[in-house]
């Protein structure tokens, strides 16, 4: 693999490290700034939101420029809302750094998953965007508890003002490692749109929606699930989420390999195999060997359905793939939205602390449904009517599945 793809993969480090680690700063947070645990738990919807707004207004404005300058001057956005939460003055200001980071979240890992499928042979392609997406998981195992431990040590601040200086180690790694590469021809808006005609970019995108929010439904609610239903300790939930954490690194690089061998059998697989996981994490989750061991198949099964779904839409996308890919990554957060907020209710209706888990296999298998409506679709004969890309774009680049 290019040594551009662990530029790549830096980036990703800090931006899935500051996502996450926020979950174990509230209460720090919280007490520092004299607000509720329900407030500061906006830094986290005010991410999600961040992340869902700024993947295609960031990406259509990126259009006018190289992809090698965009995905810089992404992460010095990052950097720079990074350093806004370090030195918050107050709590207001903390969300607006939070936001402004999360703008480059998007576009940068939908831009990322075009340049990094660029960079090597087409039937690599679902491989190079699982080696980017790998500081994402390594973020959950080592980035996240790391933080959690200097926040709690040092400061909160400090943990920002770190993750601020690996957003600085990412943006010179592209700088230096990532290719020059010109504005692509034809780049506009206009023509990045077609590929939202296309059904197949569609039903994607709603793949992953619903698929990957499968997964939140669950992980949102870990810890007073396995605190209540198993019967771990607060101490514990840390180690069960970089459990978690390796799950979603293996899956990841999993779905990456056997992606560009069987894209659409791979998913037929893990959103079935999470499906399965998620309904059986009703009754595991009241035992603790078997809740630890449901936790990591649920991050492995999740994030194995990541580079699929990822290619799946560069594929079909065709000659327009940008905007598509970043609104994918959008379209990830959106699940975990939804999906939070759907868990939330099963709860608050009484259904208890596994309830979730339920949500979860539901949305999981209801992807699976669309997997399966996609792939029969494909097999239909084409016109070109039927595809808006293929209509008003170049020859229809071949899916490798």
């Amino acid at each position: 693999m290019p040594l551009a793809l662990l530029a790549l993969a830096v980036g990703a480090f800090g931006i899935g490290t500051t996502e996450f680690v926020i979950m174990g700063l509230l209460p720090d947070i919280a007490a520092d700034y004299g607000v509720s645990i329900p407030t500061a738990g906006l830094l986290v919807t005010g991410y999600a939101l961040g992340v869902v707004v700024g993947a295609p207004l960031l990406t259509v404005l990126g259009t006018r420029v190289g992809r090698k300058q965009m995905l810089m001057g992404l992460m010095g956005l990052f950097v720079l809302g990074n350093l806004l939460s370090a030195f918050a003055p107050n709590f207001g200001a903390l969300l607006a750094g939070r936001v402004v980071a999360s703008l480059a979240h998007g576009s940068f890992f939908g831009i990322g998953s075009v340049v990094a499928a660029g960079l090597v042979a087409p039937e690599r392609k679902a491989g190079a965007i699982a080696t980017m997406f790998t500081g994402l998981t390594v973020a959950n195992i080592v980035g996240v508890p790391l933080g959690t431990f200097i926040g709690q040590a040092v400061g909160w601040r400090t943990t920002f003002a770190a993750v601020a200086a690996l957003g600085l180690i990412g943006l010179f790694g592209i700088a230096r490692l990532v290719p020059a590469m010109p504005r692509p021809e034809n780049a506009h808006l206009r023509r990045e749109l077609t590929a939202f005609r296309n059904p197949q970019v569609l039903l994607a995108m709603a793949m992953t929606v619903l698929g990957f929010g499968g997964v939140f439904a669950a992980i949102t609610y870990i810890a007073p699930m396995m605190t209540h239903a198993a019967g771990y300790s607060d101490g514990a939930v840390t180690w069960l989420l970089v459990l978690f954490g390796t799950g979603m690194f293996l899956g990841n690089l999993l779905g990456g390999r056997y992606a560009d061998r069987a894209l659409m059998p791979m998913l037929y697989v893990t959103l079935g195999g999470l499906a399965t996981v998620l309904a059986l994490f009703t009754l595991t989750a009241h035992h603790q060997v078997l809740a630890a061991i449901t936790i990591f198949l649920v991050g492995a099964l999740g994030f194995a359905t990541v580079p699929p779904l990822q290619k799946r839409v560069l594929d079909q996308a065709h000659g327009a793939p940008t905007l598509a890919s970043a609104v994918n990554i959008g379209a990830f957060n959106l699940g975990n939205a939804l999906a939070a907020w759907l868990g939330g209710l099963v709860i608050a209706a009484g259904f208890g602390y596994t309830a979730p888990n339920w949500v979860g296999a539901v949305l999981a298998g209801v992807a699976l449904l669309l997997a399966v409506w996609s792939a029969a679709l494909e097999r239909r004969p084409v016109t070109p009517e039927h595809v808006g890309v293929a209509a008003t774009g170049p020859a229809p680049v071949p899916s490798h599945h």
